[in-house]
């Protein structure tokens, strides 16, 4: 059965993958399938704005990535493990082609979510992009020390930032590797080539603004210099750009990541 002729009921578990397992939450109900892709070692909890603005009229489906949140530690954290794990989730909950899921990734997540869009044609109606997977060619070797200084120095920190949702079950070493090679998946050489040819339509939001490890100037040049991307990417388009920060989107700008999903799918 489809979305349109079958009403799935409420869920929470575990799905195992590999040598982990995730912590899914699956609304239920008869709507689109909305899956939520969480920024790089966040857990679900910064979603709960963006689900409650779209409402019943969509079936919304969190899960923590591997080692975040209330997911089990694993021995692979790498990108292409973290696109795995769409697929598992996907599978898990019974969301087939026909349902054509809408995949919202924050950050990390968005990478995540455009990558799984381009490895699997036509299995999704869309992907909003919330002020992440944008190209940039700022890291090279100095930038990979850079960041590994960073989290040494915040390691201490980890234990109190895993209570607010912003760290993950790994050693310093661990997260800057996580952030390096999320870096380098949105190299320009690498992630142009996805956007131009992707099949599935995208849509950004973009913050405004610095982030951690990154200036505001240099933050919104590349920002700036996405938008020649989207206007070379035949189903890219941005949707938005907000005033919010990229820590503070979710929190003050959901209303606008609603507002893209609701373009690429209507709810129910």
């Amino acid at each position: 059965m489809s979305i349109d002729t079958m009403t799935i009921p409420a869920w929470t578990g575990t799905v195992q993958v590999e040598d982990t397992t995730l912590a899914v939450s699956d609304t239920g109900g008869p709507g689109r399938p909305v899956v939520y892709l969480n920024g790089c070692y966040a857990d679900t909890s910064h979603w709960r704005r963006v689900i409650a603005e779209l409402g019943d009229g969509y079936r919304h489906i969190t899960f923590d990535a591997r080692a975040r949140g209330r997911s089990g530690r694993s021995a692979d954290h790498s990108f292409d493990a973290c696109v795995r794990d769409v697929s598992a989730v996907l599978a898990a909950r019974g969301i087939t082609e026909a349902d054509r899921p809408v995949l919202v990734g924050w950050s990390y997540g968005a990478a995540i979510g455009i990558n799984w869009a381009d490895r699997n044609p036509g299995r999704a109606a869309g992907v909003v992009s919330v002020d992440g997977a944008l190209p940039n060619d700022w890291l090279d070797e100095a930038g990979r020390e850079q960041i590994r200084r960073l989290f040494r120095r915040l390691g201490p920190l980890f234990p109190v930032a895993r209570l607010f949702g912003m760290a993950a079950k790994m050693s310093a070493a661990e997260h800057a590797e996580v952030n390096i090679e999320a870096n380098e998946v949105c190299a320009t050489r690498v992630l142009v080539p996805v956007l131009e040819r992707i099949q599935t339509p995208v849509r950004y939001v973009l913050a405004s603004g610095g982030n951690l490890g990154g200036a505001a100037e240099v933050m919104e040049g590349i920002r700036a210099d996405f938008r020649k991307v989207a206007e070379g990417s035949p189903n890219v388009e941005i949707s938005a750009k907000v005033r919010s920060n990229h820590s503070k989107i979710l929190r003050n700008d959901f209303r606008a990541v609603a507002d893209a999903v609701r373009d690429l799918a209507p709810a129910a």
